[in-house]
């Protein structure tokens, strides 16, 4: 009879763990789903601004619009490589070195150059106030290729200095493991370790200086025209998103803390923190230009008043 009992309740407790280990798997199913859902509507709404701006002739030459549609594919770029990454971490996906330092490389560049493209962005907006004569000729097309090819030369040096450190550091058989592929596991040395809290320090610190010393001259000019629906203010307001997106920039810098995280919930506290630290600062971005920029709102209507 003893034996009955016991074995009636390892049954059950079988029982209940089956059923808890099915409603996990189908909670997973569900996060991937719903971030799936997500990165194709950033991808489809990317695409749409793209398009416009590939298709309208002054947009193409607009320094302004260069820029933007320069940021719209980097931050493409960080987001497919960063939902690879993160659902690798989240469901233990073991892959070799050599590829997870290339992937984090070019993560790691294309987190970077966001701030950079803002600090130009906000450059470019101070000379269209501050010295609207001269915009034109000195917010050139050819300017603003040079400074996006500017942006990708410093985005790298950091992981050529990271790299040269490493290989004179390490063994040849440490790159012929494989691991979860995430940015702790490729940082090894203290000295990469202050490579990148310098460069990341230096960075924020400098695309600072240059949005709130462009806010501050633009929001002069604004003072100056006594105008709140001038072009100096709609600037000024402009500068203001862009700090709030170097915020957010810096907000997802805490992603690598929920990596550390091993528990029973790992893969869903590193999808949700995907969606909420790096995939809606991105979206916001794209969102909140396509609706306040009159070229791409009257352009998007357009397009869509066609399809209709």
């Amino acid at each position: 009879m003893m034996n009955l009992t016991v074995f009636s309740t390892f049954n059950n407790i079988t029982y209940i763990n089956s059923q808890y280990l099915r409603m996990h798997q189908n909670v997973q199913i569900g996060f991937i789903i719903i971030t799936t859902f997500c990165f194709c509507f950033f991808i489809y709404f990317i695409i749409v601004l793209l398009v416009v701006y590939f298709t309208i002739p002054h947009v193409r030459e607009n320094a302004r619009y260069i820029l933007f549609a320069h940021m719209l594919i980097n931050d493409t770029v960080y987001l497919s490589l960063g939902l690879f990454l993160s659902m690798g971490v989240g469901l233990l996906i073991y892959i070799p070195l050599p590829i997870c330092y290339i992937l984090v490389s070019c993560a790691a560049a294309t987190f970077r150059i966001t701030p950079y493209n803002l600090a130009f962005m906000a450059l470019e907006r101070y000379v269209a106030i501050c010295f609207p004569l001269r915009h034109t000729m000195i917010c050139t097309a050819q300017r603003s290729y040079v400074a996006i090819a500017a942006m990708w030369f410093v985005g790298w040096l950091p992981i050529v200095a990271d790299f040269i450190v490493l290989i004179s550091s390490v063994e040849i058989k440490y790159f012929s493991q494989n691991l979860l592929c995430r940015q702790q596991s490729v940082l090894v040395l203290p000295a990469q370790n202050t490579i990148q809290f310098s460069i990341l320090t230096g960075t924020f610190i400098l695309v600072s200086l240059v949005i709130l010393f462009t806010y501050i001259k633009v929001m002069l000019i604004a003072r100056k025209t006594g105008s709140g629906g001038s072009s100096a203010s709609r600037a000024g307001r402009t500068l203001i998103l862009h700090a709030v997106q170097l915020f957010l920039c810096l907000l997802s810098l805490t992603f690598s803390f929920s990596e550390m995280y091993r528990g029973e919930y790992n893969f869903l506290v590193i999808m949700l923190n995907f969606l909420m630290l790096m995939y809606l600062p991105r979206l916001l971005s794209p969102l909140i230009y396509g609706i306040r920029d009159k070229v791409f709102s009257k352009s998007i209507k357009k397009m869509y008043s066609i399809i209709k």
